[in-house]
């Protein structure tokens, strides 16, 4: 059922038989190896960044309207093979099947989003101040981009930026996750059988500080766009910033809830719970601190802490599971580590609080209340299913604790209030908000933060805008 693993250069696929490097990809839900993936040497990076250089040529002189057809195309192939995709994302990651066939659908949808979107690429005329000159703004591709994605969506990460990459004229290095390589290669075969010339995309995998560090040294790498965490994404944003490249950055979050005292906390309690234990937390736009306002936090902290308890754990491929594995054996120790700091500055755990059986990186959908703002939970990215649930007074209190951190991802709020809806809506710190609404990742829609959580945008005209160069001609 799993991937035949291997790399994807210049149009071929190279599996591991030269000798380099290789690792073996873990069934979290086992603990047991799934595949080897190989790892790009130095030549193999070097052939990528050749092969792109030819694949851009190519790709910026055929026209948008052609460059859609393949898009597409790849998108009714990933559609009709999303059920064998879905099982391979499940297999590597963990999460439940349903959450992974959503996942590959919706970067199906991404992809035929820029697929149009790219056709309407549009740049406009500036009147002239003398008579007889023309001054056109033109928008061009920026050219050959470096991508780096993680493990907790395998294809939906890696769709948002093929796709802007590609409909923008650009061609792509992509560095996808090597914990969950398969889902990803199986979307680029799907671009190579819809008809991509060879080098538009390019698909390795390593050492991840080598391989970036080796390409983002090479001149003809002119964007970089990463998601992942704060650290790294600063130490890549220097090594861009030398070589004066283009950046996109998609960093960590740690999402506020604010539940104010006049909406149905029930109703609430309801949405968000199950938003946070999507991908067992593993989100970068989980919620993952909640305020409550005092009069209604009794019922709130009711309703979600029965939800939390009535989630089923389990293998993502059997019938019924709600929440799989964790993607490592990391998070299960980043979750200890939380749960312990928590009770150790008198917390309460209402309910989880522990790992579950001893095969499979299983925690339990954890609950935590009586905590001080300056506790783990609290101030670090849990990126795992524990929920921090505590009260608030005021609506200028709860914004600058909702403030007070670096991040600034996402954030959600629930009232019943239009007037506190703006106002919540205006306040908050972050590149998203969703009020009354976890929808706020969409195709159509820009995707990223603010402060420490990043800069610049997927998804939406930004994201494809993320791709392109403005170039201003004046005709004389």
């Amino acid at each position: 059922m799993y991937s035949e693993l291997g790399l994807y250069i210049d149009g071929a696929w190279k599996k591991n038989g030269g000798g380099n490097k290789a690792e073996d990809v873990i069934n979290p839900a086992t603990e047991k190896p799934l595949a080897s993936l190989p790892h790009a040497n130095k030549a193999d990076l070097d052939e990528a960044l050749e092969s792109a250089k030819k694949g851009f040529a190519v790709w910026r002189a055929t026209s948008a309207y052609d460059r859609s057809k393949i898009l597409r195309k790849a998108a009714d192939l990933m559609r009709e093979r999303h059920d064998a995709i879905s099982k391979i994302m499940t297999l590597e990651q963990g999460k439940p099947y349903v959450e992974s066939r959503g996942e590959v659908l919706v970067s199906a949808d991404i992809i035929d989003w820029y697929a149009e979107e790219g056709k309407r690429s549009y740049g406009r005329i500036v009147p002239g101040r003398a008579k007889g000159t023309r001054q056109l703004v033109v928008h061009e591709p920026v050219g050959v981009v470096a991508a780096f994605t993680p493990w907790n969506f395998p294809v939906l990460t890696p769709a948002r930026k093929i796709g802007g990459a590609l409909a923008a004229g650009c061609s792509l290095i992509l560095k996808a996750s090597e914990e969950t390589p398969g889902a990803c290669v199986e979307m680029v075969k799907c671009f190579a059988d819809a008809g991509l010339p060879a080098g538009v995309l390019n698909l390795v995998f390593g050492v991840p500080s080598e391989v970036s560090e080796h390409l983002m040294t090479k001149s003809a790498v002119r964007k970089i766009s990463f998601t992942g965490s704060i650290p790294v994404g600063k130490h890549l944003a220097q090594l861009a910033a030398k070589h004066m490249k283009r950046t996109t950055m998609e960093l960590g979050g740690h999402s506020p809830v604010v539940v104010f005292g006049d909406a149905d906390p029930e109703k609430a309690a309801d949405t968000i719970a199950a938003f946070k234990y999507r991908n067992a937390g593993q989100v970068c736009i989980s919620p993952t601190r909640f305020y409550v306002q005092e009069d209604v936090y009794k019922r709130f902290l009711t309703r979600f802490t029965e939800y939390a308890k009535g989630v089923k754990v389990g293998d993502g491929l059997e019938k019924g599971t709600a929440m799989g594995p964790l993607a490592n054996a990391r998070r299960l120790d980043a979750m200890d580590s939380i749960v312990a700091d928590a009770k150790s500055r008198g917390g309460t755990i209402q309910t989880g609080g522990a790992r579950r059986g001893n095969q499979g990186y299983f925690y339990e959908p954890t609950v935590i209340t009586d905590i001080p703002d300056d506790s783990k939970i609290m101030t670090e990215e849990p990126f795992g299913p524990v929920a921090p649930i505590v009260t608030f007074k005021t609506f200028d209190e709860v914004v600058e604790r909702a403030n007070s951190l670096p991040f600034g991802l996402a954030a959600y709020a629930f009232t019943s209030s239009n007037s506190t809806a703006a106002a919540i809506g205006d306040a908050i710190e972050s590149g998203m908000v969703g009020v009354n609404s976890i929808a706020i990742s969409t195709p159509e829609t820009p995707f990223g933060g603010v402060k420490e959580s990043g800069h610049g945008s997927e998804g939406g005209t930004e994201g494809l805008g993320a791709y392109l160069s403005t170039k201003f001609i004046s005709h004389g």
